[in-house]
């Protein structure tokens, strides 16, 4: 095991809100941050000792990023796999460039799935409009085509409802490598944010739920209101990913529970992930902290979680009408305000969030919903 103790120089390949609250954990835990952005005065970078600004296949400058730190992670998977397989020639990165890679494109995601039996949705790879016709007559209707690398958020995938809409969606995505999924009519949404140690000891915080609206996860809580059954079975598929992957660091399955009572993955992230910021108030060690921990061959933190708790995104649809009412908090003093230094607010674009803890989930729900219909102007 390689232990990086405090005052040594943490690098984080990524500069948004993710990497912002890792920097964070890491500055208060005594270390020293650089960032590698693709722009200059990033969320990460505001608060960073350095920020390395370039494309991320820019390898002359990677490399000199990599050689300022003592370890690098990941705050986001849209980074060129050749970013990190080059930091590593010089630095131990966690998670690997092999875990990046794969969880990168849907498609090696996919494969990697299927191989090793996880239970996943029927999909099918289409490269054309003729394959995508006969994946939707192998799979059937409603659908999902998605692009095979550089989706989130809902990014890169189009609902195929009917033979009108295949054309359409086909040309809408503008690529040549993309996969056909049948849609799930699922009944909720849960993920589990693991952790794995160097000697590939791991822990969880939990399964936490989650609802989307337009794509883009809303609301988050924890505990989830799933059986004890299906909350070990979401823990040992995530455990049993992050062994096959060989991961050092965190990484959230997303996983959907249908209405026959399945667990199904939906997609995996190799990082500390939007559901589990809750965990900054609600767990004794949150996500981040907790990456700080295993990158640098500290033991685990407790990751249990101290009370019930629930956390809103805010988005910038609520500075559509202007500055937030951010006067109305004073209404509650129990939610928590996180803004991750965003310049421009834009429909869609995550630009903080509210969390706050209660006796149960579904007070903690209602309580961060008010909260965040209060800033509305």
């Amino acid at each position: 095991m390689q232990f990086v103790p405090p005052g040594a120089t943490l690098g984080v390949f990524g500069s948004g809100q993710l990497g912002r609250m890792f920097a964070l954990a890491a500055i208060r835990m005594g270390y020293r941050i650089n960032c590698y952005s693709p722009e200059s005065g990033s969320p990460t970078g505001q608060v960073a000792d350095k920020e390395f600004v370039g494309p991320y296949d820019d390898l002359d400058t990677v490399t000199a990023f990599a050689k300022s730190v003592q370890v690098a992670t990941f705050e986001f998977e849209n980074v060129a796999s050749a970013a990190g397989e080059t930091a590593a020639k010089f630095v131990p990165v966690h998670p690997s460039p092999y875990v990046l890679h794969t969880c990168q494109h849907r498609l090696r995601e996919g494969v990697f799935l299927g191989e090793n039996h996880f239970p996943v949705a029927e999909s099918l790879i289409v490269g054309s409009l003729e394959d995508l016709k006969h994946a939707v007559i192998t799979i059937g209707f409603p659908g999902v085509l998605k692009t095979a690398g550089f989706g989130y958020d809902g990014k890169g995938q189009v609902m195929i409802r009917a033979q009108a809409d295949i054309a359409a969606a086909w040309e809408h995505l503008k690529t040549d490598e993309a996969i056909y999924e049948r849609f799930i009519d699922f009944e909720k949404e849960i993920s589990v944010v693991g952790s794995r140690s160097q000697d590939g000891q791991f822990s969880h915080f939990g399964v936490i739920e989650n609802s989307h609206a337009n794509h883009i996860l809303d609301i988050s809580f924890a505990p989830a209101d799933v059986s004890s059954v299906l909350k070990q079975q979401a823990i040992d598929i995530t455990q049993e990913i992050m062994i096959k992957l060989e991961v050092i660091g965190l990484l959230c399955v997303e996983m959907f529970v249908t209405k026959n009572g399945r667990i199904l993955v939906n997609e995996i992230a190799p990082r500390p992930h939007n559901s589990g910021h809750l965990t900054i108030e609600a767990c004794t060690t949150s996500q981040f902290e907790e990456q700080v921990r295993m990158i640098c061959g500290l033991a685990h933190g407790s990751l249990d979680l101290v009370k019930p708790a629930a956390m809103a995104n805010l988005l910038g649809d609520i500075w559509e009408n202007g500055e937030p009412r951010w006067s109305e908090l004073d209404q509650f003093p129990d939610v928590k305000l996180h803004l991750y230094g965003k310049k421009v607010a834009r429909p869609g674009r995550k630009m903080g969030h509210l969390t706050t803890l209660a006796g149960t989930p579904k007070q903690a729900v209602a309580r961060v919903k008010a909260a965040r219909e209060a800033l509305r102007s």
